[in-house]
């Protein structure tokens, strides 16, 4: 688990190619908070990222796995020179300042936590701290929430709650972009020459393939766009292609088995052809 504070005047990179930008900030005008739905690698941090720069808000972020605890969020009692205080979490310090707060991975969080987090979010904005003698925290006008979830698919992740779920009812799905718009992101990572470009468009298309693979459990394992950006960066530094795409995707699968590397490496084989 980990919380930080991320300021909203770096420069963020963004391709909204599917107007998610726009969706966004008629929600957060609405006063609706938000949850975005997709698997890893989709840009859905720098998304949130890019939105906060944009809207000028700090942006507090928690990233949930079987290891947060509520004192994470909400805060904990602490002794100092004899003296008991209460240190504010994340979630307290966003609600008290109206900071935008991104919940990352909330479908990895476990069940005490979930508890917390939809008391805070219902109608009310508001938070009793049982751990500060009932001190009750509302939270500011201009407070924002987004989430993001994985699908089940995904390792640790469950079922929202219901309840919680309805606490986000505006619903965005984040999917792979089309494959030109992916090879214009690996383009504002990696500065790639013309004699490149074929290599990386042949990985484009072999992450499309594994992708639709495992979308229909084929395969374990969807590549994400940091694959096919590390691709283009092995390509800078001299790897040969079918080598870079041995090493970036088809090893990924050898922990599951012979059989499914086999099957990886064969479309490698038909893609970027043999040694």
């Amino acid at each position: 688990m980990a919380t930080t504070e991320l300021d909203s005047h770096d420069e963020v990179v963004y391709l909204d190619w599917n107007n998610a930008l726009d969706v966004l900030e008629k929600a957060y005008k609405s006063g609706l908070f938000v949850l975005i739905i997709g698997p890893k690698g989709t840009g859905k941090t720098t998304l949130v990222r890019k939105f906060a720069s944009k809207m000028k808000k700090e942006l507090h972020s928690v990233n949930f796995s079987l290891r947060t605890r509520e004192s994470h969020l909400v805060g904990t009692r602490t002794i100092e020179k004899g003296q008991i205080s209460f240190v504010e979490g994340v979630l307290v310090k966003s609600m008290r300042t109206g900071t935008m707060l991104y919940l990352d991975e909330l479908n990895a969080a476990e069940a005490d936590v979930l508890l917390r987090l939809d008391e805070a979010l219902d109608d009310r904005r508001q938070l009793v701290l049982k751990e500060a003698e009932g001190q009750v925290v509302k939270a500011s006008p201009d407070w924002l929430a987004i989430a993001t979830i994985n699908p089940l698919s995904h390792v640790g992740t469950k079922e929202l709650p219901p309840q919680l779920l309805s606490r986000f009812p505006v619903r965005m799905r984040l999917d792979y972009p089309p494959e030109d718009l992916e090879l214009e992101i690996v383009k504002r990572h990696a500065a790639l020459d013309d004699s490149k470009i074929r290599d990386v468009k042949h990985a484009i298309q072999l992450a499309k393939s594994l992708r639709d693979a495992a979308a229909v459990e084929e395969l374990y394992y969807s590549p994400s766009l940091r694959e096919t950006i590390a691709f283009a960066k092995m390509l800078l530094a001299g790897m040969p292609a079918r080598q870079a795409a041995e090493v970036v995707y088809a090893n990924a699968y050898d922990q599951w088995g012979q059989v499914e590397y086999q099957k990886v490496m064969d479309m490698i084989t038909s893609i970027f052809g043999d040694r």
